[in-house]
């Protein structure tokens, strides 16, 4: 965690909270995909359908819930959205230790485990909003930002040499856990929540408010389609890209894993700068300029070469693409919730996350087919070129009152 000046005792207990879920989640990062081609015997198609229709499903389901959370008091959602996701979790190993693991349960778990994610998501956005002061939010979410990145960095290989060590299901059980304290974290903050002054009643009408919030912002709206285009091209490249370096250049899992963990450390340093850059040069321009920057770094993958140069050549250009995405995203974040009203907060953060992972589905899928015609180099140079057309849908000017 980063230092810096005190923002509460509650907002640490919410902090510590998300530090421990972070790095619960990845380190359970891949074990499904794990569990299903070493214990269950998946094949290909059946892998592939898990990464895919498990969080798509999750996320439709999670469809009415944002509008939902917007209806009732946050924190007991959050925790609530936590215990959830510790019981799914834990399933997994204890029907493991039974002998009765099944690929459908894995499925299931993944769509309880995906629709949980984003309602505890829009809510602790929500919930955040009040706890804190306007003026702090961007250190709150840099904060929150280096945690993740902390987390990225070290979480998947410890889950790997705890999946080797210890067994198939010990990252799996690690990863529940990690729920269960977040939600004795959560609990603990204290303090009174005020309830929504809007009615608890939930009409059909109000599933889309949140698309009908984002869709009617000006300043919003451009950046919600950046994001939608930016993530899933990025994310689209990320199963062509392991192709590529694995078997079609050689690279060993232990050289694959370390290129992608040793550059979270430029997410790390580039969150922590976050704040300064905007107290020196204005929360627009960094959003601007380090939302062009990200979009510089993914053409130069598809010119990727073999052996030690190019496990160097990956991890720098993985390096200044998490580095500019560490200023970008928390800066978006803080703007995203100023303008939002507080009574639509959670629904339209439920909104923006169900969109965002659908764009990734959608363009993986697509982009699964294009690499299959043309080879995985090609597919991934694709990607970039569209991707440096992302900076034209960055709002060129800031002309949006901050909501109250």
């Amino acid at each position: 965690m980063m230092r810096g000046r005190s923002l509460g005792p509650r907002f640490r207990w919410l902090w510590s909270a998300y530090a421990v879920s972070a790095f619960g989640t990845w380190l359970g990062f891949g074990a499904f995909p794990m569990l299903a081609i070493l214990v269950l015997h998946a094949g290909p198609a059946a892998v592939s359908a898990l990464a895919a229709v498990g969080p798509a499903v999750g996320a439709l389901v999670a469809v009415p819930l944002g509008p939902w959370v917007d209806r009732r008091r946050k924190r007991p959602v959050m925790v609530a959205m936590d215990v959830v996701r510790f019981a799914a979790l834990l399933s997994v190993p204890a029907l493991y230790l039974l002998g009765s693991l099944s690929f459908g349960q894995l499925l299931a778990v993944s769509v309880v485990v995906a629709a949980a994610d984003i309602t505890f998501t829009s809510a602790s956005g929500a919930f955040l909003k009040g706890l804190v002061p306007p003026e702090d939010l961007l250190v709150a979410n840099g904060r929150f930002e280096s945690t993740n990145w902390t987390a990225t960095a070290l979480g998947p290989p410890l889950g790997g040499a705890a999946f080797a060590l210890f067994g198939p299901v010990t990252a799996v059980a690690a990863n529940a856990v990690s729920f269960l304290l977040s939600a004795l974290g959560i609990r603990a903050i204290g303090g009174e929540e005020p309830r929504p002054k809007q009615a608890a009643r939930l009409r059909a009408r109000d599933l889309a408010d949140g698309w009908r919030t984002i869709l009617t912002h000006p300043g919003l709206r451009p950046l919600y389609f950046n994001v939608l285009l930016f993530n899933g091209l990025i994310m689209a490249t990320e199963p062509l890209l392991a192709v590529l370096m694995l078997n079609q250049l050689g690279f060993t899992p232990w050289q694959y894993g370390l290129a992608f963990a040793v550059p979270c450390l430029g997410g790390l340093a580039g969150s922590r700068l976050t704040p300064r850059l905007v107290r020196r040069f204005g929360r627009h321009p960094v959003l601007l300029t380090s939302g062009a920057v990200r979009a510089c770094w993914l053409l130069a993958l598809a010119f990727l070469p073999a052996g030690g140069g190019g496990l160097a050549f990956v991890m720098l250009v993985e390096l200044g693409l998490i580095a500019s995405c560490s200023v970008f995203n928390p800066v978006l974040a803080t703007y995203r919730l100023e303008q939002l009203p507080a009574d639509r907060v959670a629904s339209t953060l439920s909104a923006w996350s169900v969109s965002t992972k659908a764009s990734i589905a959608t363009l993986t899928a697509l982009w699964g087919v294009l690499a299959s015609f043309t080879g995985p180099r090609v597919a991934i140079g694709v990607a970039g070129v569209l991707v440096l057309v992302t900076p034209l849908l960055l709002p060129r000017r800031d002309r949006t009152p901050v909501a109250v």
